[in-house]
């Protein structure tokens, strides 16, 4: 018996056209909601939080960490003001949070004072409340960026036990004596590990930030280049990518 084939009607291929439809936009629904509720990707573009992250890091960012803003949804078109199921950060955190000269720039930096606190760096040391933080050298890091120059490491350790290597690229830096910040209700202060060259709370164009612009906490790193390799130089991904920085959780 010879068997014939069944043309394909005009309506199943319009069937066949609107599941595959359906499917993208659940995809595409899906996504938005792990990204405003849960998890953010972010990459690291400049040197501020070395040796802590690096340019060409990709990491997870927590949306729940903190709670809930405008600023979690994207373009910051969320439907209210202020913070809902909000938890205050800690000291050590390293956070994502919008400039708030804009309300738009992502910036990522390591919170070190919470509301009421008062900070102060004097001769390269960060005082918290009128009180040094611990701080010891740490060895050296080689700079990818600056010819492999060794950079002093300085250990530091919060006043809530977290500890972090900071770098002391400029032993009197203009950033390395400032007057005395206090943080007002509402706000936190936020620097980068990369004390000499970080745009933070400590200059004009940073300034104390809202815990409104608070975007989450970063987590892990899942993915580092080093910017080697172009795109479409495949064969030089594999030297490119920095294999003992991923998956490590962010401190």
């Amino acid at each position: 018996m010879s068997s014939r084939s069944v043309p394909t009607s005009g309506g199943g291929r319009l069937r066949g056209a609107w599941e595959t439809a359906r499917t993208l936009i659940y995809a595409v629904l899906i996504a938005l909601v792990v990204r405003t509720f849960f998890f953010e990707p972010f990459n690291i573009p400049s040197g501020s939080m070395k040796p802590t992250l690096l340019v060409g890091d990709y990491l997870f960012v927590s949306k729940y960490a903190y709670g809930y803003s405008k600023h979690s949804f994207p373009l910051s078109l969320g439907p209210f003001d202020g913070r809902i199921f909000g938890g205050e950060p800690e000291r050590g955190d390293v956070a994502v949070f919008k400039l708030p000269r804009d309300n738009s720039t992502d910036y990522i930096k390591r919170i070190v004072g919470l509301p009421g606190d008062r900070l102060q760096m004097r001769n390269g040391v960060l005082h918290i409340n009128g009180t040094a933080v611990t701080d010891e050298r740490d060895g050296t890091f080689s700079d990818e960026d600056l010819a492999n120059q060794n950079i002093p490491v300085v250990r530091e350790t919060l006043p809530n036990g977290v500890t972090f290597d900071t770098l002391d690229m400029l032993p009197n830096g203009s950033l390395d004596s400032t007057r005395e910040f206090v943080v007002p209700e509402g706000h936190v202060f936020a620097m980068g590990d990369n004390r000499d060259n970080s745009l933070d709370s400590r200059t004009t164009n940073v300034g104390m930030i809202p815990m409104e612009n608070l975007i989450g906490r970063a987590e892990i790193l899942f993915f580092s280049t080093d910017g080697s390799a172009s795109l479409w130089e495949v064969w030089r991904w594999p030297m490119a990518i920095r294999w003992s920085r991923l998956f490590t959780v962010i401190h």
